[in-house]
Parts: C-alpha cells; structure tokens; sequence
C-alpha cells in the first residue's frame, strides 16, 4: 500500500508531553512519540512539528495579568519543548532544525518559509516554536498557519483524547464519536478541536485533519499507511 501523504504538519499538545505528572516533560512519552517520527521519517515523509507549551504555561495564572504578556511567556515554554524535541530526535540520527516565530538566534534559526521548505525537501524534520509570534493567536492556529505556507498535505493532531466528539467523554460516557465531520460542523456546534480561528484557516486553506490519541502514537504510522483511526476533518466528507 502507498503512503497516503508526502508532506505533513504534526501538531502535539504540550500538556501530552507531561503525561501523568501534569508538568514538564515526561522522558519516556518524548521517546515514544519521538520514535514514531523516526519510523515516518525513515519512510521518506516530510516532516513539519508544532509543539505547544501547556506543560510549562497556560495561559494567564491570574486575571491581573496581562494577555500579552501571558502569551509571550507560552511562546517561550513552547521552544523549551521543541528544544527537548529536537535532542530526541536527533538523538536517534533524524537530522532536526527548530525555527522560531521570535528571533533567538542563539539558539534556533529565524522562520524562514523558503529555508524551511528546502530544510524538508532535504528530508530535515522542522519544529516551529513560538507559535506564529504574536498574542492571541494558539499554537493551534500556528499549526495550520504553518501547515498552508509549507502546503502540508495534512495535519496530524495528536491529542489527550482518541477522536472527536459531541461532548467531553470524560465528563459525558454517551458522547458520540465521529469517524469524519467536516470543519463547518465543527465550527457550528463549537466542538473545540481546535480554536475557531485554527478551524477556519483549514477550512479555507482545504487542509484535512486528523485527531488522535497522543497516548497511542503509532497512529501516525497508521494515518500514513491509509488506515482509518480517530477522526477525519475536512471541508467536505
């Protein structure tokens, strides 16, 4: 069977990264996840990654502070994680450049769309840090942001839940689960998989997605060989 995609955009929450302990980064879900990015990269995908950074900070801790200052302060938990990432990765020989929406030359290279769509054609794995740069706007939205300017043939979003549904299934054991929905029906019953400014850029973009459990990443395998695990989200399905 042939691979269904070329070129993809991972999106992993920094809150999965914490596992069980709730903060900071658990080495061994690292390693997990890290080892199934090897197995795609070993197969000759391109490899985008958006880390998020709710491991470290999420979002203001009181109403006294100031969202923007709020904001900076996850974009700055988000290159610790992609930092982590890119040890891992390159750890197990996968060659890995981390690009950050805010300068740190010290430490990573600037966002350079060309740059990164060249470090991908030379089967470079590329995290994105620090969201697209500015407040307001979720590592969500710096995905598919991310995802349309490297033309992603999907976003793979890896998630503390397995798929979409109705309700939250922790809360709500009758949840229905959906095996596709499209982005409009997302947006108009307001299910959260990812913020409405996130949703609507896949939507007009036309960029399918695919939500799926984090604790389970051998789904990335599955979701590139043509299996059907979690859901799919679309414009039209």
């Amino acid at each position: 069977m042939g691979l269904r995609f070329k070129r993809i955009m991972l999106k992993i929450s920094g809150e999965a990264l914490s596992a069980k302990q709730g903060f900071g980064i658990n080495s061994e879900v690292l390693g997990n996840i890290s080892d199934k990015v090897k197995s795609a990269w070993d197969l000759g995908i391109e490899i985008g990654i958006v880390v998020g950074g709710g491991n470290f900070w999420r979002g203001r801790s009181s109403n006294d502070m100031d969202r923007t200052t709020a904001d900076h302060m996850g974009m700055l938990a988000t290159i610790m994680n992609s930092l982590a990432l890119q040890d891992a990765l390159e750890s197990r020989g996968v060659p890995t450049r981390v690009q950050t929406a805010i300068d740190m030359p010290r430490i990573a290279e600037p966002y350079i769309r060309r740059k990164a769509v060249r470090h991908l054609e030379k089967n470079r794995v590329v995290i994105f840090a620090c969201g697209t740069g500015n407040p307001y706007f979720s590592t969500d939205t710096a995905a598919a942001l991310r995802a349309a300017e490297i033309d992603a043939d999907v976003i793979l979003l890896a998630k503390n839940v397995d798929a979409v549904y109705d309700s939250d299934p922790k809360k709500n054991p009758d949840a229905k689960r959906f095996d596709k929905i499209s982005y409009f029906e997302v947006l108009q019953r307001q299910l959260g998989v990812m913020d409405s400014t996130a949703t609507s850029l896949c939507m007009d973009n036309n960029i399918p997605l695919m939500v799926f459990s984090i604790n389970e990443p051998e789904n990335i395998i599955k979701v590139l060989n043509g299996e059907n695990v979690g859901t799919f989200v679309a414009r039209e399905v």
